[in-house]
């Protein structure tokens, strides 16, 4: 489970499950290193994406996961477009309005 704790900083809580067996190793390694466990698991996630970002095929799988994104804004871009039809106007081109009082009346 991911949730955002402090927008501001961009923080976020995430639950581990961690093996009873291996908790107390890490507990313990934790503390002979003087961190928290919070600052072990942020160190161990660090160092996991450190790792991955040398393998050579993370790059092109990352190319393809963001090729995907952009073809998914696309759609999503010619749906809303549809709803809208051909016609609206973009809000940025629209003049200001002026509203008439009638007929012998001055602004």
């Amino acid at each position: 489970m991911v949730e955002p704790t402090n927008e501001a900083s961009g923080v976020k809580t995430l639950g581990v499950r961690v093996p009873g067996e291996l908790h107390p190793q890490f507990v313990l390694v934790a503390k002979l290193d003087g961190l928290s466990l919070n600052d072990a698991c942020v160190r161990g996630i660090e160092l996991y994406v450190e790792s991955r970002q040398s393998e050579p095929d993370l790059k092109a799988r990352v190319a393809a996961v963001l090729e995907e994104i952009e073809q998914e804004a696309n759609s999503r871009r010619s749906a809303i477009q549809a709803l809208l039809g051909p016609a609206a106007p973009a809000t940025a081109d629209k003049p200001a309005a002026t509203r008439r009082r009638g007929k012998g009346t001055t602004q």
